[in-house]
């Protein structure tokens, strides 16, 4: 059974021989191959060696075009540096007032320098591993883009003070992302995941207000392109969980600080649940045996469609030795089945 066959069977409920590990791997996959981050970001040949060289290393059940949250922005106009090897950083807000909502300017994502990056890299892969292996494109979330051009403290503010502002902005972003998802779809993808990790941080009655409707949207787009969608919101999400099973996503990823037995009641047969062992202190920290006790503790409490993955990227320091007892471990579950 290839990685396709396991994922699509799983989504199915139908039976496979072991769980599908979807770990999301950035900074660790370019370090792993001993390229610098800013060519990670920058260069769909690098993200594609360094996605296929962690996937056979680690039996992963997944490669993906996930990289920074800045694909977008970037191409609409906001001023991001990209250092050696460290984290892209955006130097100032694009949208500094509201009244430079009037001057953004979509751009297409087959024009878009970095967006058309990411649809090589959908196409490289497609040609490696298509039929064999998942391909994940990615998009943000409407409400995490406009963070991206705003700025989050700024966003917040607005949906307080200027909530009608904050929706035209939303608008513009959610068809950004729906054309940026078509255009992955269209390239190869058979995942798009959806970033939206600015909605753990608002209330629930504010997340039905400004996040979830674009959500929805993006999700629909995905839907009617034949391809699955997955959702992924950083942070403790628990107080949204049974608003976060309307957004249309077929995976759902609870960061480690949910409860994921909590979150399989909540969500029940809505979604896929993927996750959740703690990153930096099981995966990065912890031992071998530490690693081995979450992912049985994780399977136990994610439901029949569970899929193994961390809450939130793997770190890039992350001893080896753990992401080999992460496998190990859902191939001893396979056989229990």
């Amino acid at each position: 059974m290839n990685s396709y066959q396991r994922f699509t069977r799983r989504m199915r409920g139908e039976p496979v021989d072991r769980p599908p590990n979807f770990n999301i791997m950035m900074t660790f996959a370019a370090h792993t191959i001993g390229q610098p981050l800013s060519r990670y970001y920058q260069d769909y040949r690098v993200l594609c060696e360094a996605n296929l060289a962690v996937q056979r290393a680690f039996d992963l059940d997944i490669v993906q075009v996930i990289s920074d949250p800045y694909r977008e922005a970037h191409d609409l106009g906001l001023d991001v540096a990209f250092p050696e090897d460290s984290l892209p950083v955006s130097r100032a807000p694009l949208l500094r007032e509201p009244a430079d909502l009037r001057k953004l300017k979509p751009v297409r994502p087959t024009q878009g320098r970095r967006m058309s990056d990411r649809l090589e890299a959908v196409r490289v892969l497609r040609e490696q591993v298509g039929g064999e292996v998942p391909i994940m494109g990615w998009v943000e979330g409407a409400m995490a883009e406009a963070a991206d051009l705003r700025g989050v403290s700024a966003l917040l503010l607005d949906c307080i003070d200027r909530p009608e502002w904050v929706q035209e902005l939303l608008e513009i972003c959610a068809q950004v992302e729906i054309d940026f998802a078509r255009a992955q779809v269209e390239a190869g993808a058979d995942i798009i995941g959806l970033g939206d990790s600015v909605a753990s941080l608002i209330s629930p009655g504010m997340y039905r207000q400004f996040a979830l409707p674009y959500e929805q949207r993006i999700f629909a787009a995905v839907h009617e392109m034949g391809a699955w969608a997955r959702l992924h919101i950083c942070g403790n999400i628990t107080r949204i969980l049974d608003l976060v099973a309307t957004s249309g996503a077929d995976i759902v990823d609870p960061d480690w600080m949910v409860d994921l037995k909590q979150a399989a009641g909540v969500i029940g047969d809505r979604a896929a649940l993927c996750g959740n062992m703690d990153p930096v202190a099981v995966l990065l920290q912890g031992t071998p045996q530490q690693v081995r006790d979450a992912v049985l503790a994780c399977a136990g409490a994610g439901g029949r469609r569970w899929i193994c993955a961390a809450g939130c990227e793997v770190p890039q320091a992350t001893p080896h030795a753990n992401l080999l007892a992460q496998a190990r471990t859902l191939r001893e579950l396979g056989s229990t089945l």
